[in-house]
Formats: structure tokens, sequence, C-alpha cells
């Protein structure tokens, strides 16, 4: 339960690598070119959702993203990792996972569980909003301004965290907090490690390992505490790609306002120790009795003052990294490359004024000929091409004098 001898730490790596692709060739990595042809759709990664069935299919990892209500009860031997008497919970809002589990109190069990996590990616999003507003008079002649959404668009970026989606390969890595780093350290504020503004080669202590950060967790006397892991994307150019999407709207003449995000589910997962507080406070009825109540006014602040917490693991996922000799290279596609590839179909359903979530479907309709009309009945033809012909006449007319603005 106490922290490990100097010699364990020692020996432990600082990261953990936890890409499943041994014997990986480089031809598995996509360089950073300066041309960048647009990819068929026949070499597309497979969706996640795809990648995950197969995977299991073959008896590989299991997955442990599931379907449920917000914070709702699941069955622990329905989820993995397994823990044998954890209660597993998940926002179906922002995709958090939580876990509330005595036996996680078990430094061995808690760092396995980790390392079991962090093998399941994060879900990040492109997400593409256009809004305009309209000033409308009700039936009493007030006046009223109104926000219309034109398209909310979402296309996820998770199969291209993977080399091969299907078997898992990719290039996690499983890191703890460097000491210079301000994060909660079995605290309630964020600070620094003692002595961190000594380096390793003046006399200042190596940063501790996941197993150490499991231990001192496990030797706290906490009466509330959790253990986090943060799972994130990194070497994406977020603002390259938000650049090229707002040019591309702009350029079929929308005149409203456009938004483009990143966002990412199943980022964060918390877990707690046993205790009856901890489970009162992820239970939906007692948290909608405490708001409807506004005795979140008094327990928020108890809540947060009691519990200790270790923001400490973090599960890298990186789209880039940097090779050797400087040179960028890419797990899967580049940024430039993922947006010719959904450039079309992203115009297309901005067009369309679509509110989804796109995916390989989209790329094959925007890739593929519109097919010809034969129902085999010339008036229903001939109505369905008058039909298509009109909303193709309106795109382009928007197109010309413009749309989405406020009116």
């Amino acid at each position: 339960m106490g922290k490990p001898s100097i010699q364990d730490s020692k020996s432990a790596s600082d990261a953990i690598s936890l890409h499943t692709n041994p014997g990986e060739s480089s031809r598995d990595s996509y360089h950073d070119e300066l041309d960048t042809p647009e990819i068929a759709v026949d070499d597309l990664p497979p969706n996640y959702d795809d990648a995950l069935v197969s995977s299991e299919a073959a008896s590989l990892l299991p997955s442990t993203s599931t379907t449920m209500p917000a914070l709702a009860n699941v069955s622990a031997a329905a989820t993995r990792p397994y823990v044998a008497d954890a209660t597993f919970l998940q926002d179906v809002n922002t995709g958090t996972l939580y876990w509330v589990s005595k036996s996680l109190e078990d430094p061995t069990l808690l760092e396995s569980h980790i390392q079991q996590l962090a093998t399941t990616p994060p879900r990040p999003y492109i997400k593409l909003v256009g809004t305009h507003s309209e000033t409308r008079k009700d039936s009493k002649g007030k006046t009223e301004k109104h926000t219309i959404t034109d398209f909310d668009l979402s296309i996820e970026l998770t199969p291209y965290l993977y080399s091969d989606a299907q078997y898992r390969r990719s290039w996690t890595e499983l890191k703890t907090v460097e000491n210079g780093e301000k994060a909660r350290r079995g605290t309630i504020l964020q600070k620094r490690a003692p002595g961190s503004n000594q380096s390793i080669e003046v006399g200042g202590a190596p940063k501790p390992t996941l197993k150490e950060w499991c231990h001192m967790y496990a030797a706290s006397h906490a009466g509330l505490k959790v253990f986090t892991l943060q799972r994130k994307m990194v070497g994406f150019d977020e603002e390259l790609v938000k650049r090229r999407l707002r040019t591309l709207v702009n350029d079929t003449n929308y005149r409203g306002h456009v938004r483009v995000d990143l966002v990412t589910k199943d980022s964060l997962i918390e877990c707690y120790n046993e205790a009856r507080t901890n489970r009162w406070r992820l239970t939906s009825w007692i948290q909608w009795l405490f708001m409807l109540t506004l005795m979140f006014i008094f327990s928020w602040p108890y809540l947060w003052l009691r519990t200790k917490r270790w923001e400490v693991a973090i599960a890298e996922w990186p789209f880039s990294r940097m090779a050797e000799g400087g040179a960028k290279e890419y797990v899967s596609i580049s940024e430039d490359q993922w947006y010719n590839l959904w450039g079309r179909a992203i115009c297309k359903a901005v067009l369309e004024k679509r509110q989804a979530e796109l995916d390989q479907s989209d790329l094959r309709r925007a890739q593929e000929a519109e097919p010809a009309l034969n129902t085999g009945n010339s008036t229903v033809d001939g109505a369905l091409g008058i039909f298509r012909a009109g909303i193709h006449a309106m795109n382009e007319v928007n197109r010309h004098l413009g749309w989405g603005g406020d009116c």
C-alpha cells in the first residue's frame, strides 16, 4: 500500500507504450509531403464502431464503449476492463466514465485497470455549425429575435488515430504528469511537485511513475478520493482544419455565423473509492433532488473540499508525431489529406442544410455520380427529375446570391 522502493521507481519507465503493432514497418506511417492527393473511399480505415465489431470477432481487445442512459448503472460483467465489485456509470452527454470500487484501492489492480482503459481511444469530433438570426413579431406585435440553425455537422476523427483500426494498431502512450506541470497530486488545488524548479541534472527527483502514483493513492487515508485518467488526441493541427473549413463554408457564399469546434468525448475517466457519498454523488435522482431544492449550493463546496484528486495519468493518442530528423509523420493521414477526403461531402451537407453526423456513406455519395432515375413510370421519373433539378437550382442560386444572412 505504501510507495514503492527507489529501485522499483528507477526501473520503471516514464511512459508506457500501448500501441499494439509489434513489427510495424515504416509503410504504416504517412510522412508530411508537399502534395496531398485525395484518398479513395475504398482506402479508408473502417468506421470505428465497425472496427470494434471486427476486432471482437477476432478475439482481440474488447471495447469499453456502451450505449446507456445518463449516469445509469451498468453490470460490471458487461463492461471491460472487468472489476469484480465495481459500479460503472457513464455520462452520455460528455462520455465521462465513472468507476466506484473498493478493489481499485489495491495499487496493483488500479494500475492494471488504468493501463487497460488507456487502450481505448478518445472520440474526437470536428463540429461545424452555421446559424443566423431572424427578427419576428409575435401576435401582440412584440419584436423577438430567434436564432436559426442552418446546418450542424459532426465528423469523427477516431478512425484516423489508428494505423490499422481493425487490429487496434496505434502510437498511443500512457504517461504521467511532469514535476513542473500543475496538476492535482492527491490535493484539492493544482500544484507542481516539490522542488520542481530543479532539473534532474542538478539534483531534482525524477517524476513518479504510474505504479508509484497508484501506491500513493492507495496509501491515502482520505475519506473521498478519485484517481483520474485523461485520454486525449495530440499532434492534430486544429487551427489549420478550422481555417480550411471556414473557407469552404464561405466559398458557398454563406452569410451567417460559422462555428468550428473540436469536441472530444470519452476523454475523462474517474475511479472513486468505495464510499456512500461517492455513490450518492453519481446517482441521477439524487443529483436532480439537490438541483431542484438548491441544496447543491451547500453540497458542491463540501464535496470539492473533501475530495482528494489524483489527476496524474494521461493516455496520449497521436494524430501525428515528430520523426527522427525533424520530419512530421502521421499515424494514418494528414490534416490536408483529411480535408481533401471530406471537403466535398461537407460542402454538399452544408448546402443541403443537414444536421447530422457524417459517415462513410456520405463520402461515397459525394464522390459517386447521382444515380439515374428509372422507376419504370415515366410520370414518377419526370416528377423526381423536376424535384432534383429544383433543389440543384436552389443550391446554385444560393452560391451566387448568398444565403443564411441575418434578417
